[in-house]
């Protein structure tokens, strides 16, 4: 009898820094009682199919409480370049072995476990997959953005991409349909035009009004979904941002 083969390792890395330029220092403002970073750290840990949480931020000064936090939140901690992400996402590889990684950002603190279980669940159907995320055709609100990358080639990206794609990460994958196989989760009916990320003002101020009204619990898009459609004033919010461009 030939022995059993090990089920695939797929680890979630949340990419997280003090430094943003439109919210500086968002991803540990407390939000009911935890940081914003503690919330994506939950969600990432409670998703199905998650075999490790990482959070990879940078090696500056100014990042020291980052570390910090997610240590003390009980994710591992990686550390590279401020300016060069997609680096930061190889060390963590290199460090902590995987199949495939989930990228997620530490600015979205309502982060739906179900959604992240989704993608590991539905690469590992299909490992052969390159590249499966909740953004190829977005009908989710921006900020339940996860995306899975097949391991080899997210060291392929490390080894070759250049300019945005190094601090977008997976830019270079996508935008590349005919080299690599990618698909998505789409949800119906959709709530793009619904924003719950956070970068400015105005997003922290949905975002506390959000978690008022559903309380401190991991994230549900659906309970998301159907607080802002029944109370258009709170979507009102933030509904004049805009996101920051790929490349910008």
């Amino acid at each position: 009898m030939s022995p059993m083969r090990a089920a695939p390792v797929v680890n979630a890395v949340i990419q997280a820094r003090s430094s943003s330029t439109r919210l500086p220092g968002k991803v540990l403002r407390p939000l009911a009682g935890r940081s914003v970073l503690g919330w994506v750290v939950r969600a990432a840990a409670a998703a199905s199919g998650v075999d490790q949480v990482v959070v990879a931020t940078s090696s500056d000064a100014s990042d020291d409480d980052v570390a910090l936090e997610a240590a003390r939140c009980g994710a591992a901690v990686v550390r590279g370049p401020l300016d060069d992400v997609l680096d930061r996402f190889g060390r963590a590889l290199a460090e902590h072995p995987a199949d495939a990684v989930i990228r997620l950002t530490a600015d979205c603190p309502l982060l739906d476990p179900a959604l992240i279980g989704q993608l590991a669940t539905l690469w590992r159907a299909q490992p052969s997959l390159d590249y499966v995320s909740t953004t190829l055709v977005r009908t989710l609100p921006r900020g339940f953005d996860a995306e899975l990358v097949r391991a080899e080639v997210l060291l392929e990206q490390v080894s070759t991409a250049a300019g945005a794609h190094r601090e977008h990460v997976t830019s270079g994958i996508y935008a590349d349909p005919s080299r690599y196989s990618c698909t998505g989760i789409v949800v119906s009916p959709a709530a793009d035009d619904l924003r719950v990320t956070l970068d400015t003002a105005e997003d922290w101020e949905l975002l506390s009004a959000v978690v008022g009204e559903l309380g401190d619990g991991v994230g549900d898009w659906r309970a998301v979904v159907a607080l802002l459609r029944s109370r258009p004033e709170l979507a009102a919010l933030n509904a004049h941002v805009e996101q920051k461009k790929v490349g910008s």
